[in-house]
C-alpha cells in the first residue's frame, strides 16, 4: 500500500457524512448494545479482585470525608480515579439496595464505559474515518470478550483512557479554537491523575495537536494553550503533597517522590514476555485466551497506522503502550490492557478504511462497473472470512462472561457476615479488600474491619491490636489471603488459631468464615 494511496484517507469527510444527528444515533445505538452486554451477568463474572475492593474502599473514604483513603494514603496512585468513583458509586446502592459493594461499583462504572465507547467513535470520525469505520472501531473494542471481561471491572485505567481519548478528540477538533487545545491539555492531566501509566499516550496527543495546527501562526498558541491546561490541572497533585510536607522523602512520613522511586526503581518486575515462567508471559496468555483477535490484529495494524497521517497519533499511542508492555524486566499489571484496547480498535478500523479507500480509488480511476463490482465482491469476501474467524473466538470468550457465576461465594459470604454474626457492631474482623466495604455497610465499625496484609505491613493498623492476633474475633479466609500467609505472621497465627464456622464456594476458590479461638491463647 503506497504512501500516496494511504494519504487518501486524509481527504475531507463528504458533506453527507457530516450530520451530527446521524453520528449520535449510530454511536449511541451501538453503545447501548455494548452496555447491555456489559450489564448482563455483571454480578457473576469476572471474579472480584482485590484492586476493585481497594478502589471502592478508598472511594468510600472520600465520600465519608475521611481523606483520600481509609488507611494512610501513600501516593501509590494519584487519587482522582477513585474520587470520580466516589461521585458515581452512591447511585447504584440507592436505586438497587442489597447489592454487594463490588457489584454496585461495577454498575457505577457503566457510564464511564459508555463515555469511552462514544469517544472511540468521535476520535475515529475526527481521524477521517467514515461512519462505518468509526462504528467498526467502537464495535471492535466493545464486542471484544477481553473488553466485556475487563471493562466491567472497577479499574482506574477506565477513567484514565476515557479522559485521554477526550484529550485526543479535542486535539483533533476541526474548529481549532484555543480553548479546545487548553481543554485537551486539562483532560490529559485528569487522565494522568486518574492512572499515571496513561502518561505514555501524551506524545500521541501532542502529535495530533501538531498535525491539526499546520499554520505556523496558530501552532505556537495551540501548544501554549495545551500546556497551560496540563499544568494548571496537573499541578494540583504535587502542590497537595508539598503543602502536606509529603513531596520529598523523609523520616516518619510518606512522600510523592518516594512513591515514584518505588514504582520506577524498587518494585519487582513481572519478568519478560519471552520467559514461560514469568508473570508477564502468563498474563499475556490470559489476555490471549479471551481475545487473540483484537490483540494480534491491533498489533499488526499499528505499523500501517503509523504510515497514515491522520491515523499516526492513534498508531503512536498503540505503539508506545505496546513497547511498554513488552519491555523486559518491567512490571505489567493485569488491568493494563484496558488502556490498550481502544487504540488497537481504532488502528484496526483505520487500516480497514485505508484498504477500502484504496480499492475505491482504483475503481474510480478505471471508471468501469466491472471494477466496482469486483471491489465490492472482494470487500464482501474479506469481511465474511474475517467474521467467520472472529465470531467463534469471540463467542468462546464472551460466553463465559455472560454465564459464569464466579462471584457467588463472595455474595454468600457477604450475606453471612451481614446477618449471621450477632456481635458485629463490636467485632474485629480481618478480611480481604473485596469484602471490606460489605462489612462496613453491614454495620461493622470501619476501624475494626482490617485488610489482612495491613496487620503486618502497616504499623498504624498493628497499633489497633495491642495484644496481637488475640484482639481479632473473626477472619475471612479467601484465595487472596491464603496466597502467602508465611510472609504475614499475624495472618498465619489467625489461621492456626481459628475454627471454620461457614464455607462457601468450590475448593479452589472457597471462602471460609473463621472464628478466632481465644481459649487457645498461650
Amino acid at each position: 500500500m503506497s504512501a500516496g494511496v494511504l494519504e487518501r484517507l486524509d481527504t475531507a469527510v463528504p458533506e453527507k457524512e457530516r450530520s451530527p444527528d446521524a453520528d449520535w444515533l449510530i454511536a449511541g445505538g451501538l453503545t447501548i448494545v455494548v452496555l447491555v452486554l456489559l450489564a448482563v451477568n455483571i454480578d457473576g463474572f469476572p471474579a472480584a479482585s482485590d484492586d476493585e475492593g481497594t478502589y471502592l474502599a478508598q472511594a468510600w473514604a472520600v465520600q465519608e470525608g475521611r481523606g483520600l483513603a481509609h488507611y494512610t494514603y501513600w501516593y501509590d496512585h494519584p487519587p482522582l480515579g477513585w474520587i470520580q468513583l466516589a461521585a458515581l458509586a452512591w447511585l447504584p446502592g440507592l436505586l438497587l439496595p442489597g447489592l454487594t459493594a463490588v457489584v454496585a461499583g461495577r454498575i457505577a462504572m457503566l457510564p464511564v464505559q459508555a463515555a469511552m465507547l462514544l469517544l472511540i467513535y468521535l476520535v475515529g470520525r475526527r481521524a477521517g474515518m467514515p461512519r462505518w469505520g468509526a462504528a467498526l472501531a467502537l464495535l471492535t473494542c466493545g464486542l471484544s470478550p477481553l473488553f466485556l471481561t475487563m471493562g466491567r471491572q472497577i479499574y482506574l485505567d477506565s477513567f484514565a483512557v476515557t479522559w485521554m481519548l477526550g484529550a485526543l478528540a479535542l486535539a483533533l477538533s476541526t474548529r481549532r479554537h484555543l480553548w479546545h487545545f487548553a481543554a485537551s491539555g486539562a483532560a490529559a492531566a485528569v487522565a494522568v491523575l486518574s492512572k499515571e501509566t496513561i502518561l505514555l499516550v501524551v506524545p500521541a496527543v501532542l502529535l495530533a495537536l501538531w498535525q491539526n495546527t499546520a499554520r505556523s501562526t496558530v501552532r505556537p498558541w495551540a501548544v501554549g494553550s495545551w500546556f497551560t491546561g496540563l499544568v494548571l490541572v496537573g499541578g494540583f497533585y504535587p502542590l497537595y503533597a508539598l503543602l502536606r510536607g509529603e513531596l520529598f522523602p523523609g523520616e516518619g512520613h510518606v512522600s510523592l517522590i518516594g512513591a515514584w522511586q518505588f514504582q520506577l526503581m524498587s518494585r519487582s518486575g513481572s519478568g519478560s514476555v519471552l520467559e514461560s515462567s514469568s508473570g508477564t508471559y502468563a498474563l499475556l496468555h490470559s489476555w490471549l485466551y479471551y481475545d487473540p483477535v483484537i490483540l494480534v490484529a491491533g498489533l499488526v495494524a499499528t505499523v500501517p497506522a503509523l504510515a497514515v497521517r491522520r491515523l499516526r497519533p492513534v498508531g503512536l499511542a498503540a505503539a508506545l503502550l505496546t513497547v511498554m508492555a513488552l519491555r523486559p524486566g518491567g512490571y505489567l499489571p493485569a488491568m493494563y490492557v484496558v488502556q490498550v484496547l481502544p487504540f488497537f480498535a481504532l488502528a484496526i478500523a483505520g487500516v480497514v478504511v485505508a484498504a477500502a479507500t484504496r480499492r475505491t480509488v482504483a475503481a474510480a480511476t478505471r471508471r468501469t462497473v466491472a471494477a466496482a463490482t469486483r471491489r465490492a465482491v472482494a470487500v464482501a469476501v474479506c469481511a465474511a472470512l474475517a467474521l467467520a474467524y472472529v465470531a467463534p473466538h469471540w463467542y468462546v470468550g464472551a460466553d463465559r462472561a455472560l454465564t459464569d457465576t464466579a462471584n457467588a461465594p463472595y455474595a454468600e459470604a457477604a450475606g453471612y457476615l451481614s446477618t449471621r454474626i450477632p456481635d458485629r457492631a463490636d467485632a474485629t474482623v480481618v478480611v480481604d479488600d473485596v469484602l471490606w466495604l460489605d462489612c462496613v455497610d453491614a454495620g461493622y465499625e470501619p476501624d475494626r474491619v482490617l485488610w489482612f496484609y495491613k496487620l503486618d505491613l502497616d504499623s498504624a493498623v498493628a497499633a489497633r491490636l495491642p495484644h496481637g492476633w488475640t484482639d481479632v474475633d473473626y477472619i475471612v479466609s479467601s484465595p487472596a489471603l491464603r496466597q502467602d500467609p508465611s510472609g504475614l505472621p499475624t495472618v498465619a497465627a489467625l489461621l492456626d488459631h481459628s475454627t471454620t464456622i461457614a464455607t462457601f464456594g468450590p475448593p479452589e476458590g472457597r471462602i471460609e468464615i473463621r472464628r478466632v479461638d481465644k481459649e487457645t491463647t498461650p
